[in-house]
């Protein structure tokens, strides 16, 4: 786990559905706390730092569903102008982030 002074999305939201969270609620745990191929962005822990590209989140303990249709919300969240704000010109661009995250072309 990356130790940073930099919140994650669970720890920031105080929704109890991170990864420490799971052994002691019996909330199910947020798919951007468990999202691995985005650790490390902008510094979080899995998709801490950059929730919003990942579908299926427990945003407002509702499970948000495919990124088309979450992202209006997320753009307008506190915590995503939040890593705005202190990625500044490291803020990696939403584009880049999905390509990380899409499944490889079947040839």
């Amino acid at each position: 786990m990356i130790k940073t002074t930099k919140p994650n999305c669970w720890e920031f939201m105080h929704c109890g559905r991170g990864p420490a969270d799971a052994a002691t609620e019996t909330k199910e745990i947020c798919p951007a706390a468990c999202e691995k191929k985005l650790h490390g962005v902008h510094g979080g822990n899995n998709a801490g730092r950059s929730c919003w590209i990942v579908a299926g989140t427990l945003c407002g303990n509702e499970v948000q569903g495919v990124f088309a249709k979450k992202y209006g919300n997320c753009v307008t969240c506190d915590f995503y102008h939040r890593v705005m704000a202190e990625e500044a010109s490291s803020f990696e661009l939403t584009m880049n982030l999905m390509k990380r995250i899409k499944p490889p072309k079947k040839k």
